[in-house]
């Protein structure tokens, strides 16, 4: 008899589709029943030794919300007998109703420890929004969850999972305590969606998902002397196998559509044979050594909120003469995306995990590293440049000043004209802090829309002292000042726009949601607080992005 492993996670969700992620313990047919009649099942394909499916349910009602139950050959499996929480639903959109979308967002979640722990990091956001959700079934919920990185910490293991990785292989040998291959990645999945209260909350509010640098490893493809270093370890050609195949595993099938999937050459190869294994570790070499040949970029909509999510780690050009945080081709499709049928959405969101607009103080910092690393200042200065860059994350768009410009550049096309959208809004993570910042357009040529920078990280993790006080810093007059002074020396000229912070610095375990309904855009910042043995979610923030 086949068991349900993990998930259900219920991913895709449309006007009239959804799909539904599991594992099993064994081959077996997986089937979805929802309350009202519809019904979808999928047999499961193999993927070293364990075994997936994703269930497509068409032709539900728009707008509806039914209930469901998940069955392996016939069996019933979730919900759980004696689970405490309600019914996991499906809740399909409704294009024409003008009803609103609420969208909650945020990035890096190192995995919560059991119950019976101690949480050294803090309370958990993503688990105390699931415990207030299931707690009260008819308060106001996300339509989706944007995870924009770091689901998992490769690098960053738990005590057990040490613990474990030691019971397979000597932790003297590396990559030590770090995840080596498929096998460890799954081990993390697991740790993290496990979670009771996770596992229900994805059960029940559609997600999308995109890497960042510590689902593989902490400053990935940061240059291309990083690459060359690391590919010459004994190790990590398993490490970015492993982490590439459990991503598209895990992560990257539930981000597409029924049609995409039903197009999708590496989910047909996978599936039609016994084993999947070496047509999906294909894939995943060609993405490391080919990477414009894959995309793990996507684009949904949901009605009149169309978002654009954009892999900002794999993509990368890193040829310091031609340095792009995306390829061509990913530019071409970016620009596709976002200006087609402008007239069909209200907001605009672009989900990249890395911000588009930092704190002054890092932002002329990393165009200062991408000028002397690219030989502006000599060899010297080139080697010290790199040096820099590694030690101190230097890699996000301004550490790519021609990727940072062409986003500038779309921005305020998309944003401008007789079919511009109320907003557009640039949601990140990765920077252990949250806030707002708005871009200020030179000659008071400004788009049409409101664009703003909305940064909410972690979702639960650590926020050292030193990175509370840095980062504060690089708000300041006195960093800008000193900012400058360094773009100056890397013979950098000033950005073609500027900003400020109109919100935060904000520091905790914390998820930020907008409310878009029409053209008007609310917002709320709420972190989780310990409150005796439990934990809540308290509103820092909230505000009010465009007229109602």
């Amino acid at each position: 008899m086949s068991e349900l492993l993990l998930g259900p996670l219920l991913r895709f969700v449309d006007d009239s589709s959804a799909t539904v992620w599991v594992e099993t313990s064994r081959p077996c047919t997986a089937e979805v029943r929802c309350a009202e009649g519809t019904r979808g099942e999928a047999r499961t394909f193999q993927v070293a030794g364990h075994h997936y499916a994703l269930v497509v349910l068409t032709g539900l009602e728009p707008g509806s919300e039914s209930a469901y139950e998940l069955l392996l050959d016939g069996t019933p499996v979730w919900p759980l007998a004696d689970s405490p929480f309600p019914p996991p639903v499906i809740r399909t959109l409704d294009r024409d109703s003008g009803d609103s979308v609420r969208v909650t967002f945020g990035s890096c979640r190192w995995a919560a420890p059991p119950g019976d722990e101690k949480d050294p990091v803090g309370p958990d956001a993503l688990d105390t929004l699931a415990a207030r959700l299931s707690s009260s079934p008819d308060s106001e919920r996300p339509d989706v969850l944007l995870l924009l990185g770091d689901q998992v910490y490769a690098d960053e293991t738990s005590e057990s999972t040490r613990a474990w990785i030691a019971s397979r292989r000597s932790l003297d040998e590396p990559p030590g305590e770090q995840i080596a291959d498929y096998e460890e990645y799954t081990r993390l999945y697991h740790e993290s969606w496990r979670d009771p209260e996770i596992r229900w909350l994805l059960s029940t509010v559609p997600s999308c998902m995109i890497f960042d640098d510590h689902d593989v490893i902490d400053d990935w493809n940061t240059s291309a002397s990083w690459l060359a270093d690391i590919r010459a370890t004994s190790w990590w050609r398993e490490r970015i196998l492993g982490g590439l195949m459990s991503y598209w595993v895990h992560q990257h099938l539930g981000n597409l559509s029924p049609a995409e999937l039903d197009a999708d050459p590496v989910y047909a190869a996978v599936r039609a044979t016994p084993d999947g294994t070496d047509a999906l570790r294909d894939h995943a070499a060609r993405s490391d050594a080919e990477p414009s040949s894959v995309r793990w970029s996507y684009r949904r909509d949901f009605g009149r909120v169309r978002v654009v999510m954009l892999d900002s780690r794999a993509a990368r050009v890193l040829d310091e003469q031609h340095r792009s945080m995306l390829d061509e081709g990913e530019e071409r499709w970016l620009r596709e995306q976002v200006l087609d049928r402008r007239d069909a959405y209200d907001h605009l969101l672009i989900g990249t995990s890395l911000p588009w607009l930092l704190p002054h103080l890092i932002h002329d910092a990393e165009t200062w590293n991408a000028g002397v690393c690219r030989g502006e200042r000599g060899a010297r200065w080139a080697r010290i440049g790199e040096q820099v860059r590694r030690k101190a994350d230097l890699e996000h768009w301004a550490a790519f000043p021609e990727s940072f410009e062409a986003l500038r550049q779309l921005i305020a096309e998309a944003g401008s004209g007789e079919d511009a959208p109320a907003t557009v809004l640039v949601l990140s993570g990765d920077v252990h802090h949250a806030y707002v910042a708005e871009p200020t357009w030179p000659g008071g040529a400004a788009p049409d829309a409101r664009v703003l920078q909305l940064t909410c990280s972690p979702v639960h993790n650590s926020i050292p002292l030193s990175m509370r006080i840095g980062f504060r810093f690089g708000w300041s007059r006195t960093g800008r000042a000193i900012g400058r002074l360094l773009s100056r020396h890397g013979r950098q000229g000033r950005p073609a726009v500027d900003w400020r912070r109109t919100g935060g610095p904000w520091f905790g375990n914390q998820l930020m949601t907008l409310t878009l309904r029409g053209r008007a855009a609310r917002l709320r910042l709420e972190q989780a607080r310990a409150t005796g043995d439990t934990a809540r979610l308290s509103t820092v923030e909230e505000s009010q992005l465009t007229p109602q």
